[in-house]
């Protein structure tokens, strides 16, 4: 199984809703992803803006990768995306490009 970091948000039937980065894993098809307890499977033929469900509340999410220039909200909302203590660093660093960042909390 491989891993990488990944930007998630629950939609919940909404257009935004509740957003982080992290660390997930991936199986080896990549239809099934886990995050800490959760486990998302993707939708085929897609969900209302969404691509996973998370299967132990049945909620649609948003997951994908991340973005070298920021703006990883499917709506470009201005909203502050947390990112995860563990791959802080690694995500400013190497997927931003702005290591003088690495302290900042949120993207």
């Amino acid at each position: 199984m491989s891993t990488r970091i990944m930007y998630m948000e629950r939609k919940a039937g909404a257009l935004t809703g509740s957003a982080r980065i992290g660390r997930v894993t991936l199986n080896r098809t990549g239809r099934t992803i886990t995050y800490r307890d959760q486990i998302f499977r993707r939708i085929f033929g897609g969900g209302f803006k969404s691509n996973y469900i998370e299967l132990g509340t049945k909620e649609d999410y948003w997951l994908s990768g991340c973005k070298r220039r920021g703006g990883d909200r499917m709506y470009g909302s201005a909203l502050p995306v947390p990112i995860d203590e563990d791959v802080r660093a690694e995500y400013w660093r190497d997927i931003r490009n702005q290591p003088e960042r690495i302290l900042e909390p949120v993207s």
